[in-house]
């Protein structure tokens, strides 16, 4: 079982539809996360940290328009990366299926 405070890696993702909403949501994911891909982060957090980011961006997201979803990247994870990694060297990626 995953601590309360024990950081692991999450892949947050997100599909906006209103441009300034889209600039602020991604000023929030690069102040706790590294960019990996238009529109994906990777986020490593603990469960406290994701509790308080997705608390940050419910008050960005609009509903009915905005989809944003969490990922947690298993300790276990598998990786492919076909093209060059815009990860630094050091950090983990992977796939996971847990929604936040």
């Amino acid at each position: 079982a995953m601590g309360l405070n024990t950081p692991v890696d999450w892949i947050v993702c997100y599909d906006m539809a209103d441009r300034r909403r889209l600039a602020r949501i991604f000023r929030t994911l690069k102040a706790q996360g590294v960019p990996v891909q238009r529109s994906v982060f990777l986020v490593r957090a603990s469960a406290a940290d994701m509790a308080r980011l997705r608390e940050q961006l419910m008050r960005i997201i609009d509903l009915s328009q905005d989809d944003v979803r969490a990922y947690r990247i298993p300790a276990n994870h598998q990786k492919v990366v076909l093209g060059p990694s815009l990860i630094p060297a050091g950090m983990l990626l992977g796939c996971g299926i847990d929604d936040l």
